[in-house]
């Protein structure tokens, strides 16, 4: 039967009666009436165990079972196996994925130590040396190691403690010695080009401590497991001690002790005020910028915020309060005045490259800058003989000057008071006609010439502009003499408007924008603690038609002017502009190096890059002459720019003069320190970009320059149409007026376009240069002249004095 031992029988099995078959031996059974499937060659015994073993599982067997399934059928279960497969090797990949930090950070935590607070203290009071670029000493920034009073918990009082946990870690008394909220936040702020920290203050304190701050997941793991270690070996009140006797407030305090000191002068912890510890709390997020009063106005305001939120101060109080003012340091790192904005500089750009003043006082460098202290003397005679007997209260200025091949600043002037506001990197300021360069650029690139003509003449109503009329008038050229064929080329040595402002709306305004951007003028800028976009309009888009003229959009820093100018003197290659060469450890080995970042500024193509420049420089030659303002005894180039002021046609409120030879670029601005006010000299009259601008400028340019060999601009190899096209006779003046009024007009200096009219349902009503007037109609007599012809406080045209 099935499942039973099968007959013996020899080969071709037993046969049946009566057929064929081997013989049977003596004692052997018949087989022969056996079915034919157990007539079977005999073999030996088996158990019958295994038999039955062998016969239940061969149907299971997966070979046979393919068999007896169809071609679809086969590849499901195919399928089915290869899923099974990737289940389980998921299983096993989560498990490790859950496993492998564990095993990772119970072994870390058996190797990481944790800092010990009067070891960290002992290496952070290593001074640092700040060289001019030929190797005398600048500066020396060196703590005060007398200072360094490690304090007990129990001399902290609470005003402090409760500022530092306000501003970088609320919940420091409850979290482990990490807070993931802020760590999430912190990567979401990442991803949405956002800064914010995620340490807490343990996670600080080991971070500086360890000497460990690079962005790396491992450096970050160790840290955490460092912290929490910290957490359970320590109380919250001792690593908060170790925290605040080790942390770096500015001004090159480290400890709480000693940034109570050189803040406020304060001695005894207990007499630091709320307000007081908001500031130093506010300070340790970015202690560089510990002397930029914007941010500390900012970091205060932060942190008196988060501690009424946590009723750590009342609203009363609040209100009653404003920024502290710390006690003037000047002169403690053996600078004062206009060149502690060099110190600043150097320091911020220190910590651009990664050696922010924390980590430089623990490692005891020496910073290489690019100051050369004869131009930088140049710079500081210059602007104090030409201001002398003026308001200087009022007016303030600066100048900046770049080497063209290097892009190395060489001179830094931000402002008299070093301590105050820099002028020349701190602020926004619309560049007037001093902008106009940037316009003829574009129009280069679309392929016209020095030679392409315009309708010079003034006034000049466009109606392609928004949903109005626009009209637009010269401060300069009252006759018309430029007439209905301008070219661009005379249009720039007398800096006429109507020829800028309709070009710029042939091109488009986004092509100078992008121009200026390309010369040196950064996309975004940080002011403050602030980042802005420059040249775009309000929702980011392309600027308005007063970029052509210098205002609207067409808000600058002084220092990116001397850098885009510094472009046209290298002919067309951009060097980013840079403070600091390089960087010593105390063994003199470099551990920073400036590497240029340079390339064709206009055009990928460097020839065609360079013919653009030089075109420029061809057009500005003639500026300066104009203006009665030339080098003494070697070629130049340049603009001279005014913005005037919003509410006074009569009036203006900045004054720029930029230019260059080429070895050296220079800006110098001039404006008000308070609001749009009418800039006016001690006599009261306005001042004018080539008026005491210009004079700086000048007597700058002959400094800095003297006893070098001249250097000629470059010749210009002509692009689009070069030539002026014989004029044919221009059309009577639109406006007349009488021949003295005219030639009084002359000897003044004009004003420039600041911004796009604002849309009105008034009939057109604009100034000269654009924008609206106070009244129904304009006024037809000129209220200013030509900006590029000398000052009228300068002897009526007469050349400045040189000194």
């Amino acid at each position: 039967p099935p499942g039973g031992r099968p007959p013996a029988g020899g080969p071709g099995g037993p046969r049946r009666p009566g057929g064929p078959g081997p013989e049977r031996r003596p004692g052997e059974e018949p087989t022969d009436l056996l079915p034919p499937v157990y007539q079977t060659t005999p073999r030996e015994p088996e158990l019958l165990t295994h038999r039955e073993d062998e016969v239940e599982l061969e149907p299971f067997y997966d070979d046979e079972y393919d068999e007896e399934l169809t071609e679809e059928e086969a590849r499901a279960v195919r399928r089915k196996k290869v899923w099974r497969r990737v289940r389980r090797a998921t299983y096993v990949a989560f498990g490790l994925m859950l496993l492998a930090p564990v095993v990772a950070f119970a072994i870390a935590y058996q190797v990481v130590e944790v800092p010990i607070p009067e070891e960290v203290a002992a290496g952070q009071d290593k001074a640092i040396t700040i060289l001019y670029a030929n190797g005398d000493e600048l500066a020396k920034i060196a703590p005060d190691g007398a200072n360094r009073t490690m304090v007990k918990y129990e001399d902290i009082p609470e005003t402090i403690k409760r500022a530092v946990f306000a501003a970088e870690d609320p919940t420091f008394e409850t979290n482990p010695g990490f807070d993931m909220t802020a760590i999430a936040r912190a990567a979401w702020y990442q991803v949405t080009d956002r800064e914010s920290g995620g340490s807490g203050l343990t996670q600080q304190y080991v971070k500086k401590a360890t000497d460990q701050d690079d962005g790396t997941l491992s450096r970050k793991f160790n840290e955490m497991v460092t912290s929490y270690k910290m957490s359970q070996q320590q109380d919250k009140p001792a690593i908060l001690t170790a925290y605040l006797n080790t942390v770096y407030f500015g001004r090159s305090a480290y400890g709480i002790k000693t940034a109570a000191k050189e803040y406020f002068g304060v001695e005894d912890l207990n007499q630091v005020t709320p307000s007081q510890a908001a500031l130093l709390a506010g300070m340790i997020q970015n202690p560089s910028n510990s002397e930029i009063a914007t941010y500390r106005a900012d970091r205060w305001e932060y942190v008196m915020n988060q501690m009424l939120k946590y009723n750590w101060i009342d609203q009363e109080y609040r209100q009653t309060q404003q920024v502290p003012v710390p006690v003037d340091r000047s002169g403690q790192s053996g600078l004062s005045g206009p060149r502690l904005h060099i110190r600043q500089q150097v320091l911020e750009e220190m910590a651009k490259v990664g050696w922010d003043l924390d980590k430089a006082q623990r490692t005891g460098v020496t910073v290489h800058t690019t100051i050369d202290p004869v131009t930088q003397q140049a710079a500081e005679d210059s602007v104090r003989e030409v201001m002398e007997g003026q308001p200087t209260d009022v007016l303030k200025s600066s100048l900046t000057a770049i080497d063209p091949h290097t892009g190395g600043v060489k001179a830094y002037y931000a402002g008299a008071d070093g301590a105050g506001l820099d002028y020349a990197r701190g602020t926004l300021q619309e560049a007037g006609s001093s902008f106009k360069p940037f316009d003829l650029v574009a129009a280069l690139q679309a392929g016209k010439g020095l030679g392409t003509t315009y309708d010079g003449r003034s006034p000049k109503t466009f109606n392609n502009v928004g949903d109005r009329p626009i009209t637009i008038r010269n401060a300069s050229d009252p006759r018309n003499e430029c007439g209905e064929q301008c070219s661009i080329r005379k249009a720039m040595e007398k800096s006429l408007n109507t020829v800028f402002y309709e070009m710029v709306l042939e091109i488009g305004t986004q092509p100078v924008a992008e121009a200026a951007h390309q010369a040196g003028i950064p996309r975004e800028v940080v002011i403050g603690d602030q980042k802005k976009k420059l040249l775009v309009n309000e929702n980011g888009g392309a600027p308005n038609a007063g970029i052509a003229l210098g205002g609207g959009e067409a808000q600058v820093r002084p220092f990116d002017m001397a850098s885009a100018y510094a472009t046209f003197a290298a002919r067309g290659v951009y060097h980013e502009p840079f403070f600091i060469s390089k960087i010593t450890n105390s063994e003199g080995k470099a551990v920073h190096q400036h590497i240029d970042k340079s390339g064709p500024a206009f055009d990928p193509d460097p020839i065609k890059s360079q013919d653009i420049a030089d075109n420029v420089t061809e057009a500005l030659r003639p500026v300066l002459t104009y203006s009665k303002i030339p080098c003494a005894g070697r070629e130049c180039a340049g603009k001279t720019g005014t913005h005037e002021l919003p509410d006074d046609a009569g009036q203006n409120s900045k004054a720029w003069m930029v230019g260059y030879t080429p070895s050296l670029s220079a800006a110098v601005w001039m404006g008000r320190n308070e609001g749009n006010k009418p800039l006016q000299d001690a006599q009261g009259r306005p001042i004018f970009g080539g008026g005491l601008p210009g004079q700086i400028w000048k007597k700058f340019m002959d400094k800095a320059l003297a006893g070098t060999p001249p250097e000629p601009l470059p010749k210009a190899k002509p692009l689009g149409q070069y030539k002026e096209p014989v004029k044919t006779p221009s059309n009577p003046p639109t406006t007349t007026t009488d021949k003295k009024k005219e030639d009084e007009d002359r000897d003044r200096k004009p004003t420039t376009s600041q911004q796009e009219p604002t849309t009105t349902t008034q009939p057109p009503t604009t100034s000269r240069t654009g924008r609206p007037c106070t009244g129904l109609v304009c006024p037809t007599t000129p209220t200013s002249t030509d900006e590029n012809a000398p000052d009228p406080g300068v002897g009526n045209g007469a050349p400045p004095p040189t000194g």
